[in-house]
Order: C-alpha cells, then sequence, then structure tokens
C-alpha cells in the first residue's frame, strides 16, 4: 500500500474521449456507437442536424462523425454552424457519408474536416479513423494536407471529364 504522498502525487485518470455521432440512421449510429464504445470511447449520438449543433454544444465532444444527408439540416449546414461558433468551431469533423463524388469531398476538405470517409465502411477500423482525428495536430500541416487532399480530388475529377 502507498503512502498518502504517493497516492496524492497521482492525478486522477483522464476521462475517456467523447465522439458524437450524427446520423439519421439509428442502425448506422449504433453500429458506430458499439464499435467506439468497445473502444473505450464515451459516445453520444443526434439523429439530425439540429440535434447535432445543439449536442456539439452541450455534450462538448472532443470529434464528431458527421453524415451529410438527413433530412432539416443537412451536414454541410451542421459543418458551416460549427464553425462559424466559437464554442464548436475547433471541434475535429470527420465526414462519414454515402457521398463519393469529387465535388462533395473538395466540399468536406475545404470545409475543414479532418478526415473524409465513405459508406460503406469498416466499423472495426471507427476507433482508429477517431484516434487518428483526435491526435494533437499542427494547424498549419492540416492545412496543408487538406489542400493536397483538394488537389488530388480535382485531378481526378479533371481525368473523368
Amino acid at each position: 500500500m502507498g503512502t498518502l504522498s504517493d497516492m496524492s502525487s497521482s492525478a486522477p485518470p483522464s476521462p475517456p474521449p467523447r465522439v458524437l455521432i450524427v446520423d439519421d440512421e439509428a442502425g448506422i449510429r449504433e453500429l458506430c456507437r458499439v464499435n467506439l464504445a468497445l473502444a473505450g470511447f464515451d459516445v453520444c449520438e443526434a439523429a439530425d442536424g439540429f440535434a447535432a449543433v445543439e449536442q456539439a454544444r452541450t455534450a462538448k465532444p472532443d470529434l464528431i462523425f458527421l453524415d451529410v444527408l438527413m433530412p432539416g439540416m443537412s451536414g454541410w449546414e451542421v459543418l458551416a454552424k460549427l464553425r462559424e461558433d466559437e464554442a464548436t468551431a475547433s471541434i475535429p469533423v470527420v465526414m462519414l457519408t454515402a457521398l463519393t463524388s469529387e465535388d462533395d469531398q473538395i466540399r468536406g476538405w475545404e470545409g475543414g474536416v479532418v478526415d473524409y470517409l465513405t459508406k460503406p465502411f469498416n466499423p472495426l477500423s471507427l476507433a482508429d479513423w477517431a484516434t487518428a482525428a483526435l491526435a494533437p495536430r499542427d494547424p498549419a500541416e492540416d492545412d496543408e494536407r487538406r489542400k493536397r487532399a483538394v488537389a488530388k480530388v480535382s485531378m481526378v475529377r479533371a481525368l473523368r471529364q
């Protein structure tokens, strides 16, 4: 048994990272919730864009997985609202969507997402994506990475035309 000074010097364990899953499909939210919770993440959910913006403000997630195609308020609108609000602007966002076009990917990267994942996806990889998105980031390097992603997707789009 440790001494009182040994016990007082150890910091309490930090809470697990909180991840907000935003998708109008309950099955997708459940798939994400189960896999992320099993990996030790604290998971909250929103079924639409309005709830997503509210949850981002109140639950203060460390990361958001965001769908685009939702009724009421699209993921694009949610992303814009998050970036406009000082309280949520710095939360990393990973798009998790069925939209695969180059234009959509460019819109996501230019909107400041840290990753753009398309459905169908491997749910076993969610924890790895979350961990990567939560890693310490250099804003300048992130900006360069987004610019490279936009350039790459733009090149693919140009080749298809």
